[in-house]
């Protein structure tokens, strides 16, 4: 099996081979091997060389022996080290699985590496001192996106056909839209986190994966939702497998679409055309499509990130051993700086704040079904958007607010909770992908994927080719 036909099956898909006898285990392992070591050397998105044998998993799951990798956001695999992306965390290494890691070993995926994030996971971008920038295989200028963007690279690169990822702002959704990928952030309380954190980001921070498709994020959702022993609360179970829903009948949805950022920033008009287009193609199916979007207070949204950056921030600051200041970068060290001056007050205001943004999206869903919006406000930017030189000294809220002009439409939802799903949709005029989110009630998992997988028919997107493989018919 050479890397570009390995390159073009989705995890489902290497599993049926696997299971039919088509292809051996060892043969996919070679083939992913050889296509992460081309797809790395030009995108960059890992954090170390292949691991020379790939993690335990069972040989019994849906997914048993299709490749897979795990992102460098704290310790997630035994025996695995980490570094969030930080030159000043060091010789660190997991001394157990976390309870989604145990899931994704039964559900049979086999680990092969660490990706890519930008330090302390707080960036829209994959850019860090200690990693360097992390590629988008559409075009090797642009930024993969953030934070899971070694992720989305090597997934859209066709390296691996799925990949651990995390969403504290819109970190699984927004690569997914810059790599043209399927990138479903699941409701509070679907995906454990446990047993190191009860609560991440204060309930804001998600956990899943990023995919090329959505039969693969439906599967991979039933291998691995539910609570696990001591979690504080979950989602209401779902009625049905996920996997029942790709294929199965919306019925007739009530459809909101918008283009308008809540803070008011411009969108760009091939973004906002993307959008508009999604919105005409649901019509077309039969659904009753209007402008509309929640209420929301942006500024609430931003009282509500203000105690979330002290969660982020209580992460470095209690690492088993303490971070070089000299060694972190200048926006984590006024992430530290920003959190160890926040009060007690400060915080309790923010979760009031986050209450409320929750209250305003969870009555919007009261008359709607479905929320469309864009997922980024601009294309994929280039590298060194959000970077500053050393002469510069932008404040933290300089650089938060420079972020979320390129990022206005994910946060809300990671403030409220709900389940969002960016699916690439549209495309720019010089070929970059474009995702368009869709959002749902509290627990509404199977409507997004039953949605989205109409979507995935009436405007298909897993036969395009990312730039990285031609040459390589």
């Amino acid at each position: 099996m050479e890397p570009y036909e390995y390159a073009s099956y989705d995890g489902l898909g290497l599993s049926e081979l696997i299971r039919s006898g088509e292809a051996g285990v060892a043969e996919v392992e070679t083939a992913a091997r050889r296509a992460l070591e081309w797809a790395d050397s030009r995108l960059n998105g890992l954090t170390m060389p292949v691991f020379g044998t790939a993690l335990a998993h069972s040989g019994h799951g849906p997914f048993t022996g299709v490749p897979f990798l795990i992102k460098d956001h704290g310790p997630v695999a035994e025996g695995v080290p980490f570094s969030v992306g930080s030159r000043a965390l060091r010789a660190m290494t997991a001394d157990h699985d976390t309870d989604l890691m145990k899931r994704f070993r039964a559900a049979g995926l086999a680990t092969l590496g660490v990706t890519t994030v930008p330090e302390m996971v707080v960036d829209f971008v994959t850019e860090s001192d200690r990693y360097g920038v992390t590629r988008n295989p559409w075009d090797p200028d642009r930024s993969a996106g953030g934070s899971s963007g070694g992720a989305a690279a090597l997934v859209a690169a066709g390296a691996v056909p799925l990949a651990h990822a995390s969403d504290g702002a819109g970190s699984i959704r927004i690569p997914a839209s810059c790599c043209g990928l399927v990138g479903l952030k699941p409701s509070r309380g679907r995906v454990t986190s446990g047993p190191d954190m009860g609560e991440p980001m204060f309930g804001m921070a998600y956990e899943f994966a990023l995919t090329r498709t959505v039969r693969d994020a439906a599967h991979l959702l039933d291998a691995v939702h539910g609570p696990a022993v001591g979690d504080k609360y979950t989602a209401p179970p779902p009625a049905r497998p996920y996997a029942s829903e790709v294929g199965a009948d919306p019925g007739t949805l009530r459809v909101a679409v918008t283009t308008a950022a809540w803070s008011g920033v411009p969108v760009d008009p091939e973004v906002a055309a993307a959008t508009v287009a999604a919105g005409t193609v649901l019509e077309k199916m039969g659904h009753l499509v209007e402008e509309g979007a929640p209420a929301v207070d942006w500024q609430d949204t931003l009282r509500a990130m203000q105690a979330q950056r002290v969660a982020i921030a209580s992460t470095v600051l209690l690492a088993p051993r303490e971070p070089d200041p000299d060694l972190l970068e200048i926006s984590t060290r006024h992430l530290l700086q920003d959190a160890k001056e926040t009060s007690a007050l400060g915080l309790i205001l923010g979760f009031h704040a986050q209450n409320r943004v929750t209250r305003s999206v969870s009555a919007f869903f009261t008359g709607c079904d479905l929320l469309v919006t864009p997922t980024l406000a601009w294309p994929p930017v280039t590298h060194g958007t959000f970077r500053y030189d050393a002469d510069d000294h932008p404040t933290l809220e300089e650089r938060l607010a420079r972020i979320f002009e390129y990022g206005p439409f994910t946060m809300v939802f990671n403030v409220s909770g709900h389940p969002a799903i960016s699916l690439p949709l549209g495309w720019s005029g010089s070929g970059l992908p474009i995702g368009v989110q869709l959002v749902a009630g509290h627990g509404r998992e199977d409507l997004l994927l039953r949605v989205a997988a109409r979507l995935e028919e009436a405007v298909p997107w897993r036969d395009r080719l990312p730039r990285i493989w031609a040459g390589h018919a």
